[in-house]
């Protein structure tokens, strides 16, 4: 077998089209359903479809990772030089033929590429908003542009961090699943999903002109610290994920029959390394793979505690309920599938539900801090009693 090229681009063009023809189908069914409507409200109408469209490619991206597909085509952004696995049908067979059970085969294909077009399509919507966000702005009078829900350049900066994420799938393929490159990627999904949420939220209170709710301070930054502890999570998760380490401890509470396992921190936080080695190309130990997945292990612990806290401290926040019973739900799910994970032998399902819970967690997190803002907490003491249940 000849040797495939890391970088192909003879397909670019036609996998660009086939993403514009993917995201036709929610972009017109945004002006169906809105064709009445102001510029405002199909802005707003595009922004959550493409957040909720860009939840599900997370979602699919975990699902590509855990069934070992991310490699099923060697090459980016086609499939050996083909804008599809149909045309490199007899490339993927003397692969497959070769290694049966090997990174290459039909299956592992075709669940790479449709990842792929999922991402160009949600480029495209991107684009779209980036489109309208200006042409709107732009439209308005100078002194209205001031009262906008929000500046485009946050529209532009997303697509920006789109193009950045579409180069991170490129090297997470080009240099052979690097557990550095692929975390990178899943906690760039995970800010582009924060993106977007920002500003659905703020467009959906400028246009119902429901204002922020007011949150004392120390409620508010308790909510910024529990979603930076969050991501702190998802990193560590990604980092377990991308290196295999589920499995080093397949029991709970105690790991190999231990409350301390043997483990290797230094070399199993050695971050810039390929797959499965150490920096200097020796196999990396399994007291590595231990101290990664118990670093997990122990996170979680704290920021299980920490959203437990923050959900009773929200109890009495009217303007929050609908947050803290997603929130509620979402640790409750997390809980769930993580200990499925170690106890069943990391089941497809609930990885795939575990990666999801940890975007939706952060999205939950993003919605309360845009759809509140800080207040003195002396306003609170002193606020009607009606009114302090919603601010306090």
């Amino acid at each position: 077998m000849t040797e495939q090229s890391l970088y192909d681009l003879a397909p670019v063009l036609e996998l660009m089209l086939l993403g514009a023809l993917i995201a036709l189908v929610p972009l017109l069914w945004v002006w169906r359903r809105n064709r009445h409507a102001g510029p405002q409200r199909r802005w707003q109408a595009l922004a959550v479809l493409t957040l909720f469209l860009t939840f599900d490619l997370v979602l699919f991206g975990a699902f590509t990772r855990l069934t070992d597909s991310g490699l099923g085509c060697p090459d980016w952004p086609g499939c050996y030089g083909n804008a599809s696995p149909l045309g490199a049908h007899a490339e993927i067979t003397a692969a497959q033929t070769a290694m049966p059970t090997g990174p290459v085969t039909h299956g592992k294909a075709w669940v790479e590429m449709v990842h792929r077009y999922l991402a160009t399509s949600v480029g495209v919507l991107i684009i779209a908003l980036t489109v309208l966000a200006w042409r709107q702005y732009l439209r308005q009078p100078h002194g209205q542009r001031l009262r906008d829900a929000m500046h485009p350049a946050w529209a532009t900066f997303t697509l920006f961090w789109v193009c950045l994420q579409g180069a991170f799938g490129a090297l997470t393929v080009t240099m052979k699943l690097f557990p550095a490159i692929v975390t990178l990627h899943l906690l760039g999904g995970t800010v582009l999903l924060m993106l977007l949420c920002v500003q659905a939220v703020a467009h959906q209170q400028f246009s119902s002109q429901q204002p922020a709710a007011g949150l004392a301070a120390p409620l508010r930054l308790a909510l910024a610290a529990c979603l930076g502890l969050v991501l702190l999570q998802a990193a560590l998760g990604g980092w377990v994920s991308t290196n295999y380490a589920v499995l080093a401890c397949s029991s709970f509470p105690q790991c190999q029959d231990s409350w301390w396992p043997a483990m290797d921190f230094a070399q199993g936080f050695e971050l810039w390394r390929p797959l499965g080695l150490q920096g200097n190309g020796a196999a990396i130990h399994f007291e590595a793979l231990t101290a990664i997945h118990y670093a997990h292990r122990l996170m979680a612990y704290a920021v299980v505690a920490a959203l437990l806290a923050l959900a009773w401290k929200l109890r009495g926040q009217a303007a929050l309920k609908v947050q803290r019973q997603w929130l509620q739900g979402l640790l409750a799910l997390q809980v769930a599938t993580g200990l499925s994970n170690v106890v069943l032998d990391w089941p497809l399902v609930a990885a795939v539900l575990h990666t999801g819970g940890a975007a939706a967690l952060v999205l939950v997190l993003t919605w309360s801090l845009v759809a509140t803002r800080t207040v003195p907490l002396v306003s609170v003491l002193h606020a009607p009693e009606g009114a302090r249940r919603v601010r306090a």
